[in-house]
């Protein structure tokens, strides 16, 4: 039996390539806001975060009406970082909206998401977006989608998709490149005609899968999913599915719908609507959520797992509690825990020492996003170097994770890509040079191992104008040794503010983090040595007052502007001895062992 009246969908795409912009354009048509109400651009990225870096990070539900169909549509992230997001709202749609730049044609997240849809032989509707650029090539994008989808392996019914063009911008889509310029009814009918109303057994005890978390302080953890089977009333008994331990009883405290982009509350659902059960303080995703003990769980896909760990620690240095709110142990891994209730692909495990804590995630940048959001909340923390996650296989040997790595580069920099990829052990498995560019596409095979630091050296080297993506491939035997850092530190000696006069001389040494008038103290990093091994400079040295005026003596000192380390690029450049300590207001790299005799002795120890 379906439900005639609903359709649910949901958007995939790589980064930037429009998605969030085309949710918006949907939002506005499909008559999610009043008339007169003031909305901002990039409505679903509600986080500052996803705002400023231009990117979703969080999975977000919304709906619309169309004609008579309620159409629900699930917002996903298009970084690979973020992918736990993407595979999870899968088990709650039917269909999936793919978007394609009309430029870049589909690329690594597209290619790693588009994948996961069609293993759940989901209804693929393909738009091709902006059209409307001097450089887009819609007809050369269509071609591109159709042979990924070959070669994904997609059903006859997939390849034979619907092909959409438009401008999510300008918000229209067209069914040919050609024809003229409307709105989005095309879209909108295409899904209704093309996406079947989603499979439902009304008559059934209750049964939901949880794809999807949201927490708030009044009612604690809200698990988010499609209802399978039954129907729900505020206030019912229910009983959840573990994936390990024994079923639950609870309680539906509060039974929430979507309308707009918000969650309302309601009394009833019924099998085919995606509603928010409040109830469970420890529901997870994957989980179940049924009426009665005789009832299974429902089949849940694992998602790919965590490939990196860094240690979050107590921030202990010397200016520790000046600009933050948050600084015990206690409030450190309460945090990081209620991280854990939303967000699937992160793992937090205690240590040896009550100060630390091991976070396991997808990437840096998972990483990054979750240091800046805690914080512009008020936290001070360590956080060391980004390690892989190791594995031993049957015979006790140790394996590491390897990813499928894309880049898409300027040609010219090819030779130095490549030099770069092999030193870190990656493996080259396809090379295009771009049709009527001097652009160049390689795919290759890299320990995640090697992906670290390679963003920001492809950033620098590429002028920007490198991107690159990547996505899990495989546990396999250990690929050998990769250099790290070649180059050392300049280390602080002394605490006090750095000046212009001792800065002039240190930025002979090397590139600078810091400029004048910044606090700093024994130990802290405050620039790149252009040699190997770190170097003592103290940035703090005053010019000697004499009576004694001399020619050329005065000359005006001319600073280097400082590198700006936001939290990604300290990440990248920490070596195994350092930590980035990130407050409210700064972010600063510093060495584990502040003491520069201490830090001499532990070396000695490490060497004899």
């Amino acid at each position: 039996m379906t439900s005639p009246a609903i359709r649910n969908i949901g958007i995939i795409a790589h980064v930037d390539h429009g998605k969030t912009t085309l949710v918006d354009g949907m939002l506005r048509q499909g008559g999610a806001f009043r008339a007169h109400q003031a909305v901002a651009e990039r409505a679903m990225d509600s986080m500052d975060l996803e705002r400023e870096k231009g990117i979703t990070i969080r999975s977000k539900n919304a709906s619309v009406h169309w004609k008579d169909t309620v159409i629900n549509i699930v917002d996903t992230p298009g970084h690979a970082d973020f992918g736990g997001e993407v595979e999870r709202i899968l088990k709650m749609v039917d269909g999936v909206i793919l978007l394609v730049d009309a430029t870049d044609g589909p690329q690594a997240q597209t290619r790693f998401v588009l994948r996961k849809a069609l293993e759940q032989n989901l209804h693929l509707i393909v738009v091709v977006n902006k059209i409307d650029r001097d450089t887009a090539d819609a007809h050369r994008v269509h071609d591109l989608v159709l042979e990924l989808l070959l070669e994904l392996e997609a059903t006859e019914e997939q390849f034979h998709c619907p092909f959409l063009y438009g401008s999510a911008l300008n918000g229209y889509v067209v069914r040919d490149p050609e024809d003229e310029p409307g709105d989005l009814a095309p879209l909108f009918d295409t899904i209704v005609e093309k996406v079947p109303p989603p499979e439902v057994i009304l008559d059934a005890p209750f049964r939901m899968l949880v794809s999807n978390l949201d927490w708030n302080s009044y009612v604690g953890r809200i698990a988010i999913g499609r209802i399978r089977e039954g129907s729900i009333k505020l206030g019912q008994t229910i009983r959840r599915i573990p994936h390990k331990d024994a079923p639950v009883n609870g309680k539906a405290m509060k039974l929430y719908g979507f309308s707009g982009m918000g969650m309302v509350e309601v009394e009833t659902a019924s099998a085919g609507d995606i509603v928010g059960i409040a109830g469970f303080e420890d529901v997870y995703i994957g989980e179940t959520i049924c009426e009665n003990d005789a009832q299974e769980a429902l089949p849940f896909t694992a998602i790919d797992p965590p490939t990196l760990q860094m240690q979050f620690s107590v921030n202990d240095g010397p200016f520790a509690g000046k600009e933050g709110k948050f600084l015990t142990s206690r409030h450190l891994r309460e945090r990081l825990i209620r991280e854990t209730y939303t967000n699937v692909s992160l793992a937090v495990q205690e240590t040896e020492s009550g100060n630390t804590f091991l976070v396991q995630a997808r990437g840096e940048l998972q990483i990054a996003v979750l240091m800046e959001t805690m914080r512009r909340e008020g936290y001070e923390m360590l956080v060391a170097s980004p390690e892989v996650i190791i594995s031993l296989d049957d015979e006790g040997k140790k394996q590491e994770p390897f990813e499928d790595l894309w880049m898409d580069i300027p040609g010219e920099t090819l030779g130095d890509v490549m030099q770069a990829l092999a030193a870190r052990r990656g493996e080259i498995t396809h090379m295009e040079h771009e049709h009527n560019s001097s652009r160049v596409l390689l795919q290759a095979v890299v320990p995640t191992r090697g992906l670290i630091g390679l963003d920001g050296y492809l950033t620098n080297l590429t002028s920007g104008e490198g991107v690159m993506s990547h996505s899990f491939k495989h546990y396999a035997p250990m690929a050998g040794s990769i250099p790290s850092r070649a180059t050392g530190a300049l280390v602080c000696s002394d605490q006090g503010t750095s000046t212009a006069y001792a800065l002039d001389t240190i930025q002979e040494r090397g590139r600078l983090f810091i400029g004048a008038g910044v606090e700093v103290y024994t130990g802290m990093v405050i620039g790149e040595n252009s040699r190997p091994g770190d170097m003592p400079v103290n940035p703090c040295r005053l010019k000697q007052m004499t009576n004694v005026r001399a020619s050329g003596t005065d000359k005006a000192i001319m600073l280097e502007p400082p590198v700006d380390m936001n939290l990604e690029r300290a990440l990248e450049f920490i070596s195994d001895d350092e930590y980035v300590e990130a407050t409210p207001k700064s972010i600063r790299i510093r060495k584990k062992i502040l003491d520069p005799n201490m830090r001499k002795r532990a070396r000695k120890a490490m060497d004899g």
